[in-house]
């Protein structure tokens, strides 16, 4: 199959783009070295820690964004039980609670095999995915970490919907 050649949209290293669009949004960022940059998003629960690095030799750009929670030892199981059933809820990335630190974060990673450049819209719409599922869910971590309910209380109610007005 021959779906065509990628359109080059962006010819420099992508981690450059986006050093672009966190300018262009006032984000103050730090640029470890050419591949990564970090900046913060304020958010309305919290600020997330976003970081983008590309991967070279797998032509994917990573995006993860991360919140100040971390899952106490005593309810490490119960968060990951609920990591699980909102990874079922998402279509686009996903959330993991990574070892060192008991972190929670979310992340993604745009394919770029072949050359293929991302373009401004890809990027910020990938970004903003990651801030609207970390928003959407955050309350839910809060109620399984900090008030001790169980995975599906937390989602069940963070997924209630009022319809309506009161």
């Amino acid at each position: 199959m021959n779906f065509g050649e990628p359109e080059s949209v962006f010819a420099g290293n992508p981690v450059d783009l986006i050093e672009q669009i966190a300018t262009r949004n006032s984000w103050s960022f730090e640029r470890d070295d050419e591949d990564e940059i970090s900046f913060t998003v304020a958010g309305r629960w919290c600020d997330y820690q976003v970081n983008f690095t590309w991967l070279a030799e797998m032509e994917a750009l990573h995006l993860s964004a991360s919140f100040d929670l971390k899952a106490p030892e005593r309810r490490k199981m119960e968060v990951s039980q609920l990591i699980a059933r909102l990874n079922e809820q998402m279509w686009i990335g996903h959330f993991d609670l990574w070892s060192s630190g008991s972190m929670v974060m979310y992340r993604h990673a745009l394919l770029l095999a072949g050359g293929a450049r991302p373009s401004p819209d890809q990027c910020e719409t990938a970004l903003k995915i990651a801030v609207e599922a970390c928003e959407r869910f955050y309350q839910a971590f809060q109620f399984v970490v900090w008030a001790g309910k169980s995975a599906g209380e937390a989602l069940e109610a963070v997924l209630f919907e009022t319809a309506g007005e009161a």
